[in-house]
């Protein structure tokens, strides 16, 4: 089962945020390269990338979607 990604965001908090409402609904979500995100502006260089396992991502998509919309 191989991790894809569903989304890449500049601010690590902001990414968190979202990690943890994918995951209140029941998709397991994990963040990458947030820990080279500290420094202020680098988001652009190295963004966060929010990851969810293949079979997950279309729900992953939709809630992030509804989220959005919301």
């Amino acid at each position: 089962m191989p991790l894809v990604e569903l989304v890449r965001l500049p601010n690590g908090a902001e990414a968190e945020l979202l990690r943890g409402r994918i995951e209140s609904a029941g998709v397991h979500a994990v963040c990458f390269d947030a820990g080279m995100n500290i420094a202020e502006s680098v988001g652009l260089m190295i963004p966060v990338r929010i990851m969810v396992l293949d079979e997950d991502l279309d729900e992953a998509r939709a809630l992030l979607a509804e989220f959005d919309a919301g």
